[in-house]
């Protein structure tokens, strides 16, 4: 709308000047601007193993995807009885910060947890 009435204004103002509206009506368009594409999406994920204790599973969770506790042992479960559980999605630099942060926490307490990350 703005952009109509900003081409009407400058096709009047050439016309007060006595150039004519079909050479006012060419005169170079601005370029439209295109969408951003929206940045990839990553699902952090955790993979079950048989020596990480549940319970840190759950705390785990809890500290590094912010989740309440009914949620975290809903995903503890997914990943204990399915293999896998998706613990968020978002931006590559965030899923890689988590991630990293989550393996590193694992192995601090000698746990061989299994985080990883895969494209939406």
């Amino acid at each position: 709308m703005c952009f109509l009435k900003a081409k009407q204004d400058i096709i009047g103002y050439y016309q007060s000047m006595g150039i004519k509206t079909e050479q006012a009506e060419t005169l170079p368009q601005t370029r439209s601007r295109k969408q951003a594409k929206e940045a990839p999406r990553f699902k952090v994920i955790l993979l079950n193993d048989d020596y990480t204790p549940m319970d840190f599973v759950v705390e785990v969770l809890q500290h590094f995807f912010h989740m309440d506790y009914v949620a975290a042992v809903e995903v503890m479960l997914e990943v204990h009885h399915k293999g896998v559980g998706v613990c968020g999605i978002f931006s590559r630099d965030v899923a890689e910060t988590k991630v990293a942060l989550v393996m590193d926490f694992a192995r601090q307490y000698e746990h061989p947890l299994l985080c990883r990350m895969e494209k939406m």
